[in-house]
C-alpha cells in the first residue's frame, strides 16, 4: 500500500458542499423508532463547525457507517457553525426530549464552553459514546523556510510575535491548546503567540496554502491529501509514537513534553429516556464493529477509543477539569 493510499481521506467529507444541511448515507428520513427492531430512522446530527472540519468529516463518516451496518438509515448532518461549536451545543440542549437529535463533539467543544462563556455545557446533554482519538500535527507549506521543528522553535523563541500560528478551532480548542502548550514547553511566552483561529480544517488549509499564516496546528485527517501530495510538510506529530505513512518525528522525539491527542464522540439531547439512550448507544456500537467504520478509521488515521455509559461520563468530567486547569494556567480564562 503506497503512502498516498495510507493518507487518503474520505472524498465525501472533503468535497462536502457548504450547505447548511446534507444527508449522509442513503435511504429516507422519517419518524425515529423507539421500540421496534430494525434500523433507527430520522436521526439528525449537529456539527458545530463548517463542512470539511474534523467534526464534519467524522459525522458524515458515522452517517455512512450507520447505514452500511444497518444500524440506522438516512442520518441528516447539519452544520451550525460559530463560537467553537457552542452555538450548535445550545441548539442541542434546547431540543430537550428530542429522540432524534445528536451532536458530534470533542475536545474543541469542551474548551469552547470556557472561552466563550457558554450558558450551556456538555453536562446539559446526554453522553452516548466516545468514538475515536485523532493525532494532531504541526505543519507548514511545502515552500516554507522552516524545514524542521527545530527551525520553527528557534525562530519562535527569537521573535514569537513575528510568526503566525493558525488552527481550525477557537481559543480553548485542540488546535489552539497545542501551540500554546508547545510554546510553554519551549520557553516561548504563550501570551506572545500570534494565534489565528479558523472555523474548521477547510478554512485553515486555505489560509496555510495562501500564505496567510506561517504554521498550522491541525488534526492529521484534515490535511491528509495535502500531506500525501507534499503541498504541506509535517514538522512533528503528537502522541507517543510516529504516525504510519508520515515522515515526521513526534514532539517527544524532539524533547517537547507535550502529548496532545484530540478525541471525538457523540452526545444526545437532554431529557431522553434511558431506553432511548441505550438504543442510540447500541446503534453506535453496531456501527463501530462494521467493516465500513474500520476502513474509515484506517483511511483517516483514527484510533479506536470507544467508551460508553458511566466511563464516558467520567471521562467528560475529567476532560472538563483538565481543560479548565490548562486554560487558567495559560491565562486564557479566569
Amino acid at each position: 500500500m503506497n503512502r498516498r493510499t495510507l493518507l487518503r481521506t474520505a472524498a465525501l467529507a472533503a468535497l462536502a458542499p457548504a450547505a447548511t444541511a446534507a444527508t449522509a448515507g442513503c435511504g429516507t428520513t422519517g419518524k425515529s423508532r423507539t421500540g421496534a427492531k430494525g434500523p433507527l430512522t430520522g436521526l439528525r446530527m449537529i456539527v458545530g463547525n463548517s463542512p470539511g472540519s474534523g467534526f464534519d468529516i467524522t459525522a458524515r463518516t458515522v452517517g455512512k457507517a450507520l447505514t452500511a451496518s444497518n444500524a440506522a438509515r438516512g442520518m441528516e448532518v447539519t452544520n451550525i457553525s460559530g463560537a467553537g461549536g457552542t452555538i450548535g451545543l445550545s441548539r442541542l440542549v434546547n431540543s430537550r426530549g428530542s429522540d432524534e437529535m445528536l451532536m458530534m463533539m470533542g475536545l474543541g467543544v469542551v474548551g469552547a464552553v470556557f472561552t466563550n462563556k457558554s450558558a450551556v455545557s456538555l453536562e446539559d446533554t446526554t453522553p452516548l459514546v466516545r468514538l475515536i482519538q485523532d493525532p494532531s500535527a504541526i505543519v507548514v507549506p511545502k515552500d516554507s523556510r522552516l524545514r524542521t521543528l527545530k527551525d520553527f522553535l528557534d525562530a519562535w523563541r527569537r521573535a514569537p510575535d513575528r510568526l503566525s500560528v493558525g488552527g481550525g478551532s477557537s481559543p480553548g480548542g485542540p488546535d489552539h491548546l497545542l501551540p500554546m502548550q508547545v510554546a510553554e514547553a519551549s520557553d516561548v511566552d504563550p501570551a506572545k503567540v500570534r494565534y489565528i483561529g479558523y472555523d474548521g480544517g477547510g478554512e485553515l488549509l486555505t489560509a496555510l496554502l495562501g500564505s496567510k499564516i506561517d504554521v498550522a496546528a491541525t488534526g492529521i485527517g484534515e490535511m491528509v491529501d495535502q500531506i500525501a501530495t507534499g503541498d504541506v510538510r509535517v514538522l512533528a506529530t503528537t502522541g507517543r509514537t510516529t504516525v504510519k505513512g508520515i515522515d515526521a518525528p513526534t514532539l517527544a522525539d524532539e524533547g517537547i513534553d507535550v502529548s496532545a491527542i484530540n478525541w471525538r464522540g457523540v452526545v444526545a439531547a437532554p431529557g431522553i429516556s434511558p431506553q432511548r439512550r441505550d438504543q442510540l448507544v447500541e446503534a453506535l456500537r453496531t456501527m463501530r464493529d462494521s467493516d465500513e467504520w474500520h476502513t474509515a478509521m484506517r483511511r483517516n488515521g483514527w484510533t479506536d477509543a470507544f467508551l460508553q455509559g458511566k466511563e464516558f461520563e467520567d471521562f467528560l468530567a475529567e476532560q472538563n477539569k483538565k481543560v479548565e486547569s490548562t486554560l487558567k494556567r495559560l491565562g486564557l480564562t479566569k
